[in-house]
């Protein structure tokens, strides 16, 4: 299906959608369309695999194989087997299915996930003889079923893992800022990407990776191993080895750009070496072990501060979260005239213990997490 064009939906966590569609747009993806929870676009699976390359903020590229009608199970297997599955699945292929349903006759996911694997069992069986095997851990294929008001899209996964997950990770850390979430901070703090940068808060330096990244061109899909699309029957990996040493020598890092994080807690700075090396960055990141409240921020820079500060299920002591952002707040405005800060946070007040009391406001999800982003001129 080299040649042939689809549709594909690329989906992203809540908020981010205008950031994946100037993305996608930027990229050169044909007849995009902003929708709730991603972007969609028509194009070929060569455009699938560049979305995947290239896009910081989106989760999943899917490529939609129909769309139908179904207000019963009898229904849905038989439309799900009007697929010709053999044009996705390997003989030796494992696969799972994802079900979401909202508004149907079909109210129950994994009835409707059931159903659908009985039509990709069942018809694969007759044509090959051979029955494919789910694996929920870590399938070949990942076959995504959607319902909404009894309107069924069915949809293949090019993805395979979430693109979140880049390839560079070595060290989680408590509570990691997931690298999409902090592609999207850096996005909407306005960066320039040729200013210092500093995290103050920095943890296992995931701002700070996306942050080289993003400077220096290069497409964070290519530390991963692996993508979906690989898995699928006649895939071109030639033509994809080309495009990924095309993205590769589009690479080009600033060679002055000062990028600092700040970590108080000995192991967590360890851990972020540990990414730093295995993202090939460690000459090009520095790591500073002491407190954020300490750090001998420059007066008159043209610099950004980009944080993720402890919340949520990082918080520890309450008051001791209190007490370290007001501290942080005072040297802000004792020492960064001039700076642009970007804070993420699950509560307003924590703005108002930093002293950042103006600025723009973004609302984004953080895991779980209801979250803001806010980001102020000092």
């Amino acid at each position: 299906m080299s040649g042939e064009r689809t549709t594909f939906f690329v989906t992203c966590a809540s908020g981010f959608e205008p950031l994946l569609h100037a993305e996608a747009k930027e990229l050169g993806l044909g007849k995009l369309e902003r929708q709730v929870g991603g972007v969609r676009f028509e194009g070929t699976i060569a455009d699938a695999w560049r979305a995947n390359l290239w896009l910081r903020t989106a989760v999943r590229v899917l490529l939609r194989l129909t769309r139908f009608d179904a207000a019963n199970g009898d229904e849905l297997y038989a439309r799900a087997g009007e697929i010709d599955w053999t044009r996705w699945f390997a003989p030796d292929a494992t696969f799972v299915v994802d079900a979401q349903t909202n508004q149907s006759a079909l109210d129950h996911s994994q009835f409707v996930a059931q159903r659908v694997k009985d039509a990709i069992v069942d018809q694969l069986r007759a044509k090959t003889g051979t029955r494919p095997s789910v694996d929920k851990e870590a399938p070949d294929v990942v076959v995504h079923v959607h319902l909404f008001r009894d309107r069924c899209t069915l949809s293949i996964d090019t993805s395979g893992e979430s693109l979140h997950k880049r390839g560079w990770r070595k060290f989680q850390g408590r509570a990691p800022l997931a690298e999409t979430l902090a592609s999207a901070v850096l996005l909407l703090s306005g960066w320039d990407r040729r200013a210092p940068l500093v995290d103050p808060f920095c943890g296992s330096g995931t701002i700070l990776i996306e942050a080289a990244t993003l400077a220096a061109n290069f497409a964070p899909g290519l530390h991963r191993e692996r993508f979906g699309f690989e898995n699928f029957p006649g895939h071109d990996a030639a033509a994809w080895k080309r495009m990924r040493e095309e993205a590769r020598a589009k690479a080009n890092p600033p060679k002055k750009l000062r990028l600092i994080g700040v970590e108080s807690d000995e192991r967590t700075l360890e851990g972020a070496r540990e990414n730093l090396e295995s993202a090939g960055l460690s000459d090009r990141i520095e790591l500073i072990h002491g407190r954020a409240e300490d750090f001998d921020y420059k007066s008159g820079w043209n610099a950004w501060a980009v944080t993720n500060p402890p919340y949520g299920e990082r918080v520890g002591d309450p008051r001791e979260v209190e007490r370290t952002l007001r501290a942080f707040g005072a040297r802000l405005i004792e020492r960064c005239s001039g700076w642009t800060v970007a804070m993420l946070a699950d509560d307003t007040k924590l703005f108002s213990f930093a002293r950042l009391s103006k600025g723009a406001d973004f609302a984004l999800k953080n895991g779980g997490l209801d979250c803001r982003l806010r980001v102020t001129k000092l």
